[in-house]
Formats: C-alpha cells, structure tokens, sequence
C-alpha cells in the first residue's frame, strides 16, 4: 500500500517514528499533496497527449498514464472454471463425481422427462391446436410495385413476366417459401398488357390484367423446381440437371392451371380456346369464334 502511495505522489512516506501514525494522516497529506485529487477526463488526456509527444521527440513525458497491462483483469465471474470430476475427495466430485451411491439415477441415466414414474409434464398437460402439414405460404406482391419497376425500365413488358423476374428485380424478397400471390394493389396504375406466371392470384388482380388484354398463369412447382427456378445456377455449379416439372398434387390440382417450366420461360403459354371462351364470358365479352368457323366464313 505505501508502494502505491508513494507511487501517486513520488514522495516515498518512511516511517520515523517507532510509533505507527495513523493512516487518516497519511490520506490527508496524500489529498494535500495531489492537486486535483482526481485529475479530469480531459486533463487526464491533455496529459497522454503531451506523454506521447514528448516520448516520441525523445524527451521524458509530462506525465505518467495510470493504465498498465498488468492491471488489466476480467471482470468477476467473466471466466469459469472447468467442473472436474473424479479428482479425488478435495476437490468434492471425486469417488462417485456427484452421483452418489447406487440407484438409476447413479448409473447409465433416465429418460428425458421421465419424473420417477408419476405422470410427466408433456402428459399432464392438454393439447392446444394443431400445425396443418400441407398449409402453404406465399410471398404477395401488388400490380402497383410491377408498374412501377416497368416504369423505372427494370421489367420488360413485352416478355413473360415470371418469379425469377421478380425476385432478381427485388419486387419480392429473397426468402421466399412456396410461391408469390399476385394482388390488386396498385391495378390503376397497369395501362398496357403484361403477361406474368405466379403461384396464386386474386381476383381484382386476374380481372385488372386481363381488361388490359394481359394474361396471367398460376403454375405449379414443388420445392426442387422451386429451388431450380429460382437458381438454376446451383445446379450447374454442382453439375447437376435441372429437375422435371413435377405435376400438382390431387389436393391442389384445381387451384393451378398448369405445370411450370424449367428452366425460366420468357414467352407466355396461349390459353386453349376454351379457357379463353370461360374467361370471355366471365368478363361480360362475346366468346372469340372458332377457327373452323372463321375458315367456313372464308
């Protein structure tokens, strides 16, 4: 303690007298000697500043810093030491290691949740809900955000417009599960024909695009083709090929038209001439005539 006192004030205390003096005396004269006692932030600074000037133009600093290597220690609790068992009785986990003696629980172990042979937790408890298995999540996107990338020039209306599309133009973000929904936000904004392919569409949104003289596809991929649409370069940095188009499942064979394509197709798939009757009747237009019509009129 007098080492660091005398450290402070480089003034070594000696004692004299065969009497010990009192410490308060000494603190006090420490509070005399130092002016301040407790040096600012900025004079504490000030004094490194001109330390380390002073140490690199060769002379001897203005003033020594308080901070050392060796006072540097962790904070307490910051490392712990390693439980070692079976080091003998000193160490109090030698002989059994904290086991104790004989019975299940001294030897191989017990069964995760196993509660000496009463009704466990996981059984106490009732069941709450249940996680559909077949549920699917689709990543939406409105026709306003797609107008608006056309406008900016990073789609091309004149090709198909698909998912891969959307995802390198950030229309969509990257995490995307089983699909993207097209929705009718923004579907003022659409004044020419687009063609697009996604996994779901809304009503407003079908209707917004096809009063334009556009179209709109819902495909169907599983998640290989998903993955293969999406990064087909995957693939081919695996050498791998890219995987066939796998059909819809009964459950969901209604709610797509057809089967999507690998790789990224760029020109739309010609509805039939039925499905172009259906979707003519359904927006209050006269059916288109039939070829052989057209050819008998000729």
């Amino acid at each position: 303690m007098w080492r660091r006192i005398s450290l402070l004030t480089k003034r070594p205390f000696r004692l004299t007298s065969s009497i010990p003096m009192p410490i308060n005396f000494y603190i006090s004269h420490l509070a005399k000697t130092l002016t301040p006692a407790f040096p600012s932030a900025l004079s504490v600074s000030n004094g490194l500043e001109r330390a380390s000037f002073s140490t690199a133009m060769g002379s001897s600093p203005a003033i020594e810093s308080l901070l050392k290597l060796n006072d540097l220690r962790d904070n307490k609790g910051a490392r712990k030491k390693k439980k070692r068992k079976g080091r003998g009785i000193g160490s109090g986990k030698g002989k059994t290691a904290g086991k104790g003696h004989k019975g299940q629980r001294a030897r191989g172990g017990i069964k995760l949740g196993f509660e000496g042979g009463q009704t466990p937790l996981r059984r106490r408890l009732p069941k709450r809900g249940f996680k559909n298995p077949f549920s699917l999540t689709f990543q939406p996107v409105g026709l306003g955000k797609i107008a608006k990338l056309i406008n900016a020039g990073k789609i091309d209306s004149s090709e198909l417009i698909t998912m891969k599309t959307l995802k390198e133009t950030s229309a969509i973000g990257k995490q995307i599960k089983d699909g993207v929904r097209l929705m009718g936000r923004g579907a003022e904004l659409i004044k020419w024909p687009i063609h697009l392919e996604v996994s779901r569409v809304t009503a407003r949104a079908k209707a917004a695009v096809e009063a334009t003289g556009g179209s709109v596809r819902k495909v169907h991929y599983n998640k290989l083709g998903f993955r293969a649409l999406l990064n087909p370069e995957w693939f081919e940095k695996k050498r791998r090929l890219l995987p066939k188009a796998a059909r819809p499942p009964p459950k969901i064979r209604d709610k797509v038209d057809s089967i999507g394509r690998l790789p990224a197709p760029t020109k739309p798939i010609p509805f039939s001439p039925e499905e172009r009757a259906a979707a003519a009747a359904a927006m209050g237009a006269p059916p288109p005539a039939s070829r052989a019509a057209v050819d008998s009129i000729n």
